[in-house]
């Protein structure tokens, strides 16, 4: 994280909050007094039942706001790319549509980062996955940012922003209702809850935060620390799978019995995959410093925009936007592209991963990341026809999503998430030991605050939970 000033709409940092604190309110409710944990360091079971309300329903309320943010991301993304070209004769798949759709995203997104109250919030490149809560009067211009970003085709997943708003609703919220449970336990669960949501799964936030629970002080089982976040993955998912979730499945036959030759193909597709990701995160800040110190957000927006536009017309559609459903199109039309046209598209789709991320666009990383992992997958499998599709593609998202997140247990579930087959989670626990010495010391994709910036300065990481490296 980084330890610059904090900018002048984001939230003041009166108190630190370097982790997620275990006190919690008695059986009194909300405003009785917290119950002291016991000789572990962890709160008794009937704290962590009581606030098991508490923490399904933060569940429940962010998988709502995140599906409201998709619904309306998804109403406008079908009027400017099907609606609007249907109605005026325009091909939306033409190269001038996209380069300009996606140029008019930057002109807007600027124009809001610089003259709306909120300004956007902090620069999403700035902040890890979880980062300290914003003000509510800030939230207004994140929704807008983050909405135009995901209609208007950049390449940026919801992950970062989506976390923010979250977090600050329900932060701002519970320190009324609840204010005798700490704000970081709060936020702890929002995040899980929100992690939950976007992955369909409990699963991911539990991998997630095993690493930050691990880093406390304190001691008792992992899974006391862990229940009350896994509470609210838990509602998180299972509401948005109630709602329509998206899936991170594609349709790859299973991998079948297991061969020694599979460990050494997975390790050749993840080595290459985190060596893209490795150039895209040493680049990362030197492209991100470019632009913030054009330091008005109208001219560095606006000439991503016209970046991801150029890029876009080059790679087509299958390019644009987070890139779920993109890769899982890629996927079932395969036999349709060569090893040549599947380059051409993983290195567009990484260019504008790094350049949506760098000029100044709201959202995040991981998703992105995913679709650059299966696109690296199916060129081995187009290079060589030997290689299984599915342990390519395993292979691939694991390499590129490490490299990036920094995070092996979400680059994991992600890789055997993506092929559905959990038959490959035991080859891939040993293929990413090698790979995982490729990124241990290598830099987290991150940006700074460039002096000058009209916008201001990133978060202090002081009140930060760190989680899931740099997604």
């Amino acid at each position: 994280m980084s330890t610059t000033e904090p900018a002048p709409h984001e939230e003041p940092k009166s108190e630190p909050h370097a982790q997620p604190q275990t006190a919690a309110p008695d059986a009194r409710g909300s405003a009785g007094t917290a119950a002291a944990p016991n000789a572990a360091g962890v709160p008794p079971i009937r704290t962590l039942a009581l606030l098991a309300i508490p923490a399904v329903i933060i569940g429940v309320v962010s998988a709502l706001i995140l599906w409201a943010l998709e619904w309306v991301s998804d109403r406008l993304e079908h009027y400017v790319w099907s609606t609007f070209p249907a109605a005026t004769g325009l091909n939306p798949d033409n190269g001038w549509f996209i380069f300009t759709i996606l140029t008019l995203s930057g002109v807007a997104i600027g124009l809001v980062i610089w003259l709306v109250p909120g300004h956007g919030a902090r620069d999403s490149a700035t902040t890890e996955l979880i980062a300290p809560p914003l003000k509510l009067a800030v939230i207004p211009s994140l929704i807008l940012v983050t909405v135009l970003a995901l209609a208007g085709g950049v390449s940026l997943g919801p992950e970062n922003p989506i976390i923010a708003i979250n977090t600050a609703v329900l932060v701002a919220l519970l320190a009324r209702l609840m204010p005798k449970v700490p704000a970081d336990l709060i936020l702890l669960m929002t995040a899980a809850g929100t992690i939950g949501a976007l992955f369909g799964t409990p699963v991911a936030a539990a991998l997630l935060f095993t690493g930050v629970v691990a880093a406390l002080k304190s001691g008792g089982a992992l899974w006391d620390r862990l229940f009350l976040p896994l509470a609210a993955a838990g509602a998180g998912a299972l509401t948005m799978g109630f709602l329509g979730g998206t899936s991170l499945t594609v349709n790859v036959p299973k991998l079948g019995d297991m061969q020694p030759i599979y460990f050494v193909e997975a390790l050749g597709v993840a080595v290459a995959a985190t060596v893209l990701g490795l150039v895209m995160v040493f680049v990362f800040p030197h492209i991100h410093r470019f632009f913030h110190s054009l330091k008005y957000p109208i001219v560095y927006v606006t000439l991503g925009g016209i970046i991801l536009g150029v890029l876009g017309a080059i790679g087509g559609q299958i390019t644009l936007f987070k890139g779920l459903s993109q890769m899982a199109t890629l996927v079932d039309d395969r036999g349709n592209y060569d090893f040549g046209q599947l380059t051409v598209i993983t290195l567009v789709k990484a260019a504008a991963l790094v350049i949506a991320a760098a000029a100044g666009f709201r959202g995040g990383r991981i998703f992105p990341s995913v679709f650059i992992g299966v696109a690296v997958g199916l060129m081995a499998s187009a290079l060589f026809p030997g290689i299984p599709v599915t342990l390519a593609i395993a292979g691939g998202v694991l390499g590129v999503v490490l490299a990036v997140a920094r995070d092996g247990w979400l680059a994991l579930f992600v890789a055997v998430g993506v092929v559905g087959d959990v038959t490959i989670l035991g080859l891939l626990c040993v293929v990413i030991l090698p790979v995982w010495l490729m990124v241990s010391r290598a830099p987290e994709m991150l940006g700074k605050y460039v002096p000058g910036d009209t916008v201001g300065a990133p978060a202090s990481g002081s009140g930060a939970v760190a989680a899931g490296g740099s997604a």
